[in-house]
């Protein structure tokens, strides 16, 4: 959907991007990857207007504080 524009499950082209943000006390669509709200990374959600459907894409910039986290494990 980030990248095509279209939605996976309908078709629909209507998509909306809603910026990841991390607030006080660690609300905000983010991941901890540390103890603090500092080291949060952020989500982009990405939503089909036409039939609700909804995936969430983190920063490539972000990816290395994901991997070297001690909470990120491999399965």
């Amino acid at each position: 959907m980030k990248n095509t524009r279209k939605c996976p499950k309908c078709g629909g082209t209507d998509i909306r991007m809603v910026e990841g943000f991390v607030g006080s006390y660690g609300v905000g669509n983010s991941i901890m990857v540390g103890r603090t709200t500092f080291s949060a990374v952020r989500k982009n959600t990405y939503i089909c207007c036409d039939c609700c459907y909804t995936e969430e894409w983190l920063n490539k910039d972000d990816l290395e504080r994901v991997r070297s986290s001690k909470k990120a494990h491999r399965i």
